[in-house]
């Protein structure tokens, strides 16, 4: 059994496929998490991504408030400090963020669901870099899809027309620095609503799982490694084979509340008409089908916009 999330190489996948998918799928399945290391990403182009970053939140708020879109559950742009909640909590996270989303040529069939992108005239490098880390997250994810299929028992490339233009969003997230007594805490425990999330950190800590035992184990990964976690829709999918795994940012220690958090979450969607219809291979007599009835991913992606305060019903 394992007892911590466990660093897994990408480069793995190339000269032994069978072999990294059991590995990231016996993760999955113990923790609903993975640590990646070799995802792919430039270090250069993460470094240039994370000064813009910090360019944008160091924005007046009023200036970062223009690039509010109200309507859209925050799909794109700016969503302002303490508007987002963990679905059944009490208090508002206390973050700040802005969304990247795919680009889409026009007349495409979900442009009515997929809003354009919007960018921040007071960084002009913003466009360029954040559209390449966008589809550089979007190829490792692919390569993690391609091992998760093997997993199931699937084709490797099952997944490719299943997120093929999907609604994935890049989050640039900020977290400030708090009072010492702040109410609430950074990100309260919840589950991601998409496929697989791939995450690179920050400098700062907090980032923790609950086991199946109940206990928050901290996530440490190495430096420039990505922490990849399931989403509901892949719990989903395998009839919760891959456990979507409560997660949270915890506030640091006193000490260190005046230092910012910042951190990059890719959240991988599937294209916007699949049909979330439970995998075969994941139901048999020992575990019945959790749910008969399928979904689209844009349905059951408004639903949990609304439960985590992005929209309203």
């Amino acid at each position: 059994m394992l007892r911590s999330v466990p660093t897994l190489s990408l480069d793995r996948q190339a000269s032994d496929a069978e072999g990294f998918a059991h590995s990231l799928g016996e993760s999955f399945e113990t923790f609903g998490f993975a640590v990646i290391s070799d995802h792919g990403v430039d270090p250069s182009l993460i470094a240039k991504t994370w000064d813009l970053i910090r360019a944008f939140f160091a924005l007046p708020v009023e200036a970062k408030r223009k690039y509010t879109l109200p309507g859209l559950g925050g799909a794109r742009g700016y969503t302002p400090f303490g508007i987002e909640i963990a679905k059944d909590a009490d208090t508002h996270d206390l973050k700040e963020f802005w969304h990247v989303g795919r680009d889409l040529p026009p007349g495409h069939r979900f442009r009515d669901r997929m809003p354009d992108n919007i960018w921040p005239e007071e960084i002009p490098e913003f466009r360029k870099t954040l559209l390449e880390i966008f589809a550089a997250f979007d190829l490792a994810g692919n390569k993690l899809l391609s091992g998760i299929a093997r997993y199931l028992g699937l084709a490797p490339d099952w997944f490719d027309p299943a997120v093929r233009d999907g609604n994935s969003v890049l989050r640039l997230l900020h977290y400030p620095p708090i009072p010492r007594d702040a109410d609430g805490i950074r990100a309260g425990a919840h589950e991601d609503i998409n496929l697989i999330t791939l995450l690179l950190g920050a400098e700062e800590a907090g980032l923790q799982l609950l086991t199946r035992s109940g206990e928050w184990l901290p996530i440490d990964p190495p430096d420039g490694a990505m922490v990849i976690n399931v989403g509901d829709m892949l719990q989903r999918l395998t009839n919760h084979r891959l456990p979507s795994t409560t997660h949270r940012v915890i506030n640091p220690p006193p000490e260190r509340r005046h230092i910012p958090r910042y951190s990059m979450p890719f959240f991988l969607h599937l294209a916007s008409d699949f049909e979330i219809k439970t995998l075969s291979g994941c139901v048999d007599a020992a575990h019945p089908d959790r749910y008969p009835q399928p979904i689209t991913a844009d349905d059951y992606l408004q639903q949990r916009l609304v439960e985590i305060g992005l929209k309203t019903a």
